[in-house]
């Protein structure tokens, strides 16, 4: 998120009034406990917080737009922060505590257009939307137990419940329409453009349908912004039409090059550090190993372990300590997933040895239910020179690894050479010289597809755009 009127950040003074005359609640000391509670949860989720001119940026123009709200006339009372997470997102917790991601943070084009996802964020807060989901939420916790009541597995639950959390975080349309207009409002009284409100909307439609057509499912959702913030076109027009209705809007005009060049250097895409994904690929340069999710699978890759989900079947990968006995290691694996309902009983059948792409390997099958329907659960184990690692695999019953098969087999071990291919990317700002071409520049985007594609979303670019020199774009290089 990023874009505009950098120069009026150094004066808070100067900003007008909070906006909201409106009956909004403040942060009550209760709100305050929880944020604070929950706050390094997220942070642990969401790859921790960033530091540097980055995330001070976000961090001032985030404080400047909350003090608009009526929570709070101190900017004190908020903890704005930019996550170091590769997933499109934004979120806010009662208590003052607003999120913004990365990747989310690379995709705009103006500090107007940070504020606007900042405000909206911020105004679910204050209308206190989050406790009118503690209903929907409860729901999503029980179906998210699924597996994990009858196992007492919480690893089993989190794969079994990773649509749900997406659905625990999702807001009704009357929210989201409410959150866009208090959004706009808190952003306008900051001295933002509010019509930077729409064409963030624009951009993020076009990269949650890019995210979509790379990972193979155009016709889906993926997760993020957009998924857990349901857009349309009506949307966007709904914002321009509040925007209109803004008495102290000021149009901005031209490109925001302070705020184009702040975003130079930022890392983009996942981190080696926490494993690479790419389309169907997972790769991690420090574990050095690599595998790959059949067709109609998709990864979501967090700070502790990588989801593969699909229709016929989920799995979590994950590791463990190095042992040489990798029999036992499938043992306490169930056992610990079981839990308290572990008893005496065999949790699994006969385990077998293997050797899968010259690493040792040892897997076995249970039954468990999840939400009522009998599962296989399957646990592979890999023996690796520091570590132990294991999928654990989620299938219709009495169907075994079965559409998950190739994903256990494709476990590989990477190469120092292999490992050190794996670089990190990073935003790039570039000025338009004369004969630079959306294609010329597009072919220097660090990526072996779609780089026409990514390089038009990443600039809000349209079918029909040129370059005109001088410009500053953004592109994606490696180190």
């Amino acid at each position: 998120m990023h874009r505009m009127f950098v120069a009026a950040l150094a004066g808070v003074s100067l900003v007008a009034a909070p906006a909201a005359a409106q009956k909004t609640a403040t942060i009550s000391a209760k709100d305050k406990a929880q944020g604070a509670q929950y706050h390094p949860q997220f942070l642990a989720q969401y790859g921790g917080a960033m530091t540097g001119p980055q995330a001070a940026y976000v961090e001032r123009v985030g404080k400047r737009v909350a003090v608009q709200s009526g929570l709070s006339n101190a900017q004190g009372d908020f903890t704005v922060t930019l996550v170091d997470s590769p997933v499109e997102n934004a979120f806010a917790i009662p208590g003052g505590y607003v999120y913004v991601t990365r990747q989310l943070l690379a995709l705009m084009n103006s500090e107007a257009e940070l504020a606007s996802v900042l405000g909206h964020e911020i105004g679910h807060v204050a209308a206190r939307h989050s406790n009118k989901r503690n209903s929907r939420s409860t729901l999503a916790s029980i179906l998210a137990a699924g597996v994990g009541a009858v196992t007492g597995s919480d690893a089993l639950g989190q794969i079994a419940g990773y649509g749900s959390q997406l659905y625990t975080l999702g807001y009704s349309r009357s929210q989201e329409y409410e959150a866009d207009g208090l959004g706009i409002r808190y952003m306008t009284t900051a001295g933002y453009d509010p019509y930077a409100a729409a064409s963030m909307l624009t951009a993020l439609d076009s990269g949650t349908k890019l995210q979509a057509r790379i990972a193979g499912r155009a016709d889906q959702q993926v997760p993020g912004w957009a998924s857990t913030h349901p857009n349309s076109a009506d949307r966007v027009a709904r914002a321009r039409t509040l925007a209109g209705k803004q008495t102290r809007a000021v149009r901005a005009s031209g490109e925001d090059s302070a705020f184009l060049r702040m975003l130079d250097g930022l890392p983009y895409d996942d981190s080696p550090q926490q494993g690479v994904v790419e389309g169907r690929v997972f790769s991690h340069p420090m574990l050095k190993l690599r595998f790959t999710a059949p067709a109609g699978f998709t990864l979501a890759n967090a700070t502790d372990a990588v989801t593969i989900s699909g229709s016929n079947g989920q799995a979590r990968f994950e590791g463990g300590p190095a042992t040489a006995d990798l029999p036992a290691y499938v043992t306490q694996r169930f056992t610990a997933l079981a839990g308290n309902n572990a008893g005496n009983r065999q949790l699994h059948g006969e385990i077998r040895r293997t050797r899968i792409n010259g690493l040792d390997a040892a897997y076995a099958t249970g039954r468990a239910s999840s939400n009522g329907k009998a599962v296989d659960v399957t646990i592979v184990a890999y023996r690796f020179p520091a570590a132990t690692y294991q999928f654990t695999v989620v299938t219709p019953s009495g169907a075994g690894l079965g559409a998950l098969a190739p994903l256990v087999e494709s476990m590989t071990p990477l190469s120092d050479a292999q490992a050190a291919q794996i670089r990190t990317r990073r935003i790039r700002i570039v000025p338009v010289r004369a004969g630079d071409t959306i294609d010329s520049l597009s072919a220097r985007m660090a990526y072996a597809d779609y780089r026409r594609e990514r390089f038009m979303t990443l600039n809000a670019l349209g079918a029909g755009d040129t370059l005109r020199p001088g410009r500053l774009v953004k592109l994606v290089v490696t180190d």
